[in-house]
């Protein structure tokens, strides 16, 4: 196989024809990759809040943080809410079931969270700023544009939004 086929651009020359049949399996895995480990990278995050695993201050704690500190009132609703989406909409991209409302949930949390908590901090993360829910924002709107694809359980299902 000299040629590898692709949606975007139609037929490429590969400079290294032989590693043309290697591309056309790995092209397939990409697209479960980014949404597999965009769901896995959630769920720690929605865990602590809601369940204070991974060093989480859990579902109270949560609660009274979002009121103290970033004035998100009541807070038990958007504790719920954000670790729900989190947690639970992490989980529904790794399985891609009803990926696209996951993906849109997780959308709308990242997009609160770039402007109600990390845009006064600048851009860099390790100043808290808003790269880090920038980027998973941005991988969930990908998401939400393409679906779960050929390997998630909405399209086993033959069903999607």
């Amino acid at each position: 196989m000299t040629n590898l086929q692709t949606p975007s651009t139609g037929t490429t020359r590969l400079i290294v024809p032989t590693l043309g049949p290697l591309y056309a399996i790995l092209a397939r895995l990409s697209w479960p990759i980014v949404r597999v480990f965009t769901g896995l990278m959630l769920m720690p995050h929605g865990a602590q809040k809601l369940f204070g695993w991974f060093g989480g201050n859990g579902f109270e704690a949560t609660a009274q943080g979002f009121e103290q500190y970033f004035g998100l009132a009541p807070g038990l609703l958007w504790a719920g809410l954000t670790g729900g989406t989190e947690f639970f909409g992490g989980l529904l991209l790794v399985l891609g079931l009803l990926t696209r409302p996951a993906a849109v949930g997780a959308v709308i949390l990242m997009a609160v969270a770039v402007v109600k908590v990390h845009l006064p901090n600048g851009f860099f993360w390790s100043n808290g700023g808003y790269e880090y829910p920038l980027l998973w924002g941005l991988m969930a709107l990908a998401i939400a544009f393409r679906g779960g694809g050929e390997m998630s359980l909405d399209r086993a299902i033959g069903r999607e939004f």
